[in-house]
């Protein structure tokens, strides 16, 4: 009759070290001829096909760079499916915040730096070159002064909105302190 042999794990099989198993695990190779490396990135042998090679991560991303996802569609359904994947991965576009900065010294909005633009000011300007500017470019085409041009109208209210942006602006900054 042959003894057996008690375990050190007190009966607890998973206090065995993960690495204690003694027979031999299978890896599977990258499909890519002569590569040695684990084949461990699936990749579809064609279209619509469950049949999958498996490569290493060097030959995985080499094999990905010449995918054409939309081979064989024509132009219409090319950009029809593209927007539909567009639209569909929009969570994982870049959020809005992080486009309100501008250039300068990083304390101005681009809806500032746009609204200093229209008043031919640099991004360094202080609320009074503001003020100044915005009163030169308002009183030259003021509606009192060009009645029925539309021209200035418009060119009124644009320097009109860019005045009240860097006026709250300033307010906001003045308030925080």
């Amino acid at each position: 009759m042959a003894r057996k042999t008690r375990s050190n794990d007190w009966g607890f099989p998973r206090w065995r070290g993960y690495g204690s198993a003694r027979e031999a695990t299978t890896v599977r190779l990258c499909d890519r001829h002569g590569c040695e490396e684990p084949g461990d990135c699936p990749a579809p042998k064609s279209p619509n096909n469950p049949d999958r090679w498996y490569f290493c991560q060097r030959h995985a991303a080499e094999y990905n760079s010449k995918w054409d996802y939309f081979e064989g569609l024509d132009k219409a359904e090319k950009a029809k499916r593209a927007k539909a994947e567009q639209s569909e991965n929009a969570g994982y576009a870049e959020a809005q915040h992080y486009g309100w900065s501008g250039s300068g010294d990083g304390s101005r909005s681009a809806d500032e730096m746009r609204a200093l633009d229209i008043l031919d000011l640099e991004a360094d300007a202080d609320f009074d070159a503001v003020k100044k500017a915005w009163r030169v470019k308002a009183k030259a085409v003021h509606p009192d002064v060009k009645p029925g041009d539309k021209d200035a109208a418009e060119a009124f209210q644009k320097y009109q909105l860019a005045y009240e942006v860097l006026k709250s602006a300033e307010e906001r900054r003045e308030w925080k302190g």
